[in-house]
């Protein structure tokens, strides 16, 4: 017998007493009990995969303002084609698109996106709107957990605020509130849901408790509690930002390597025989997290008088980067006695990371734009992004794949299907001086003519 298991048989043999009272402080054993509903609010990346582990042991809501998501989702059909029509199977879950029918949860589970302006400063509008939704339905004895990422306090200086105002309710007298911040790796099928650790926290003890319970029925990793909720709203957007300043250092090297005619790559290996050196990589630093997650921290850190050099140099060194790669690619055209407005440029991969369909905030459309500044026409093709998605997006056109000949081929996402592309099929799509530009060092042994180039 599972701990789950044994949990419920602990439960049921108390529940005469706990049906006494519909609202008492064990929410815990009310959801587990199947007398209370959760309700996942927003089904993106982070909250399906939740909701539908969540649904393995309580009555679930899932709620998404996409009613043509809400509809393939019905279907059993992953939006973001991270799971599987298996992962909702034998699920107790319903899916809708009306938020009265989120009345009926007592514990209810935020997790929108938190992107950033066009100032790169936090655009919180999403998760006010979800946050002032929930207040409408806000009941005396419910729960709400934060998982969208957020800079610390915004929790309590924005979200509860929202929640009093709107439900007429007292915080932490009415109603409890929590954080447990998203650690979902998009395209990652080793690092899921469960295994990974989960971080909660809550507005006093006993929220904290109930939230930790909630959150151990479906952790497998295990559950550590936060001090607070500002604790644990750091925790996460630390994560990203450390990533981003580590990433930032290998692409400054990368840029004075360069210069010094040295290859980056084959330094990175030699320091890396050394026990402690840290293994990062420079690249395309975009998508929704190490892109963004940085700008939150900066934002609230200027409020409190301190100025983030570090963070904001690296998110500087970032954001520069398909300049860089864009300015190094026209050169070198020039360098062959090649017309840069005359040359073509292949393109292969669109997405922010690899082996996703997620093309938000992909530096890769920005290496396309910056091209663009030099006259260069691309052809972009990628196996997992949606050329419709991409258009209206980025208005760059995007296939499945491209044939032909190419001046210059870019290597910019490391899916699968790249790494198993042979020297026969670099052949196939270059000239003999094709310019091959491998982002993350993925082809350099299977091209055997032209010029290779690499961060």
């Amino acid at each position: 017998m599972n701990n789950t298991a044994k949990k419920l048989d602990v439960i049921q043999s108390e529940a005469p007493a706990l049906r006494l009272i519909k609202h008492d402080n064990n929410i815990y054993s009310r959801l587990a009990l199947g007398e209370a509903k959760m309700a996942m609010v927003g089904l993106g990346y982070v909250g399906l995969p939740i909701a539908l582990e969540f649904a393995n042991n309580f009555n679930v809501i899932g709620f998404d303002i996409n009613e043509e998501r809400v509809d393939m989702m019905k279907e059993g059909i992953d939006p973001s084609k991270e799971l599987s029509s298996e992962a909702f199977e034998n699920k107790n879950i319903k899916f809708t698109a009306k938020i009265n029918q989120i009345a009926e949860a007592e514990f209810y589970v935020v997790a929108v996106p938190t992107p950033i302006d066009e100032r790169r400063e936090p655009n919180l509008t999403p998760l006010k709107k979800a946050t002032a939704s929930v207040a409408e339905v806000l009941k005396k004895g419910d729960y709400v957990v934060f998982e969208s990422t957020v800079y610390p306090g915004c929790t309590e200086e924005v979200c509860v605020p929202i929640l009093e105002r709107i439900s007429g309710l007292t915080f932490n007298e009415d109603f409890k509130v929590g954080y447990s911040p998203e650690r979902i790796n998009p395209g990652d099928k080793v690092h899921t849901v469960t295994n990974i650790t989960k971080v909660v926290s809550g507005s006093d003890e006993e929220s904290l408790e109930q939230i930790a319970k909630v959150y151990e029925s479906i952790i497998t990793a295990g559950i550590h509690k936060a001090a607070s909720m500002k604790v644990a709203e750091a925790s996460k957007i630390i994560e990203n930002t450390q990533r981003d300043v580590n990433i930032a250092l290998m692409n400054e090297l990368s840029l004075i390597f360069d210069k010094l005619d040295i290859d980056t790559n084959a330094v990175l290996e030699a320091a890396g025989t050394k026990w402690n050196f840290l293994k990062f990589f420079p690249g395309l630093v975009g998508g929704h997290c190490i892109g963004v997650d940085p700008y939150y921290l900066a934002y609230k850190a200027k409020q409190v008088k301190v100025d983030p050099r570090v963070i904001s140099s690296s998110r500087f060194i970032n954001d520069g980067m398909p300049y860089n790669i864009a300015f190094k690619i026209s050169r070198e055209l020039e360098k062959l006695g090649k017309d840069p407005k005359a040359s073509t440029v292949l393109v292969k991969g669109i997405t922010f990371k690899e082996n996703v369909s997620d093309i938000r905030n992909s530096k890769v459309a920005d290496v396309v734009k910056k091209l663009e500044l030099f006259g260069i026409k691309s052809w972009v093709e990628d196996p997992h992004a949606d050329g419709e998605e991409v258009y209206n997006e980025y208005g760059i056109r995007c296939e499945k794949e491209h044939q032909g000949k190419f001046d210059v081929v870019i290597m910019a996402v490391a899916h699968d299907e790249y790494n198993e592309l042979d020297a026969d099929y670099f052949n196939t799509i270059s000239y003999s001086d094709t310019i091959f530009y491998d982002v993350r060092g993925m082809i350099k042994d299977k091209v055997n003519h032209g010029t290779y180039l690499s961060l």
